[in-house]
């Protein structure tokens, strides 16, 4: 999948897709594959398999051949697919590259349609950690509030929304009427819109800092339990 993605004879979107399926993939096969190696490690394990490697030496390698993919793929995105489609006019922007106006209309996407959707669940001795559902987008959130004491706090960034926001395109000086450049599209992450407005999740508190994350469960833990 990785090699279709970066295969410039592809149409440009197919290729989006093919990069996409190499995360999918990824998921599954740590959901599988990597999961049944970590119980092997955990009970004690030390047979070897066809490959003559032990549990804990199969992770090992995984790990540094994911990380290998993870790299070849995200070169892909940011300097192949990234430019590619900003030349046909389609630009995944950072939420800190928009403008002034494209802003507001960003966090009136936000106020209406996002933020109704939103419910942050809060972390300290007095409540328990929260469940966070597989392959969810979350967001870890650190907040001082008026005493200057630190808490914890996740936001799911809902799955039900489109994951890139469409920004409306603001008309660029200096072109003629009669010849008008089509307008590049822009879009942005969600989760970035989310963060860019945690403030209204939380008022009267300090928003330290915000990282996104997801975890990826083992397939039979259900079933386990």
């Amino acid at each position: 999948m990785l090699e279709e993605a970066q295969d410039q004879h592809n149409p440009l979107l197919e290729r989006v897709k093919f990069l996409s399926i190499v995360g999918s993939n990824l998921d599954e096969f740590f959901m599988v594959r990597v999961a049944g190696l970590k119980r092997q490690v955990e009970n004690g394990v030390l047979e070897c398999g066809p490959d003559g490697m032990t549990p804990k030496q199969q992770l090992a390698a995984i790990r540094e051949r994911v990380s290998e993919l993870f790299k070849a793929g995200h070169e892909c995105l940011r300097l192949q697919i990234f430019p590619a489609l900003r030349k046909a006019g389609l630009c995944v922007a950072d939420y800190s590259q928009l403008t002034s106006i494209q802003r507001t209309n960003v966090n009136k996407y936000f106020s209406e349609t996002v933020f109704p959707t939103l419910t942050p669940l809060a972390f300290d001795p007095g409540r328990p950690f929260p469940h966070i559902s597989n392959l969810s987008l979350n967001l870890a959130v650190l907040i001082r509030d008026r005493e200057g004491t630190e808490h914890f706090a996740r936001v799911k960034v809902p799955d039900i929304l489109p994951q890139l926001v469409p920004v409306t395109p603001v008309a660029k000086e200096g072109v003629t009427k009669k010849k008008k450049a089509p307008a590049p599209q822009y879009l942005v992450w969600l989760e970035q819109v989310i963060v860019a407005n945690l403030q209204s999740l939380f008022p009267g508190m300090e928003i330290i800092e915000a990282h996104p994350f997801h975890v990826t469960r083992d397939a039979e833990s259900a079933i386990q339990e």
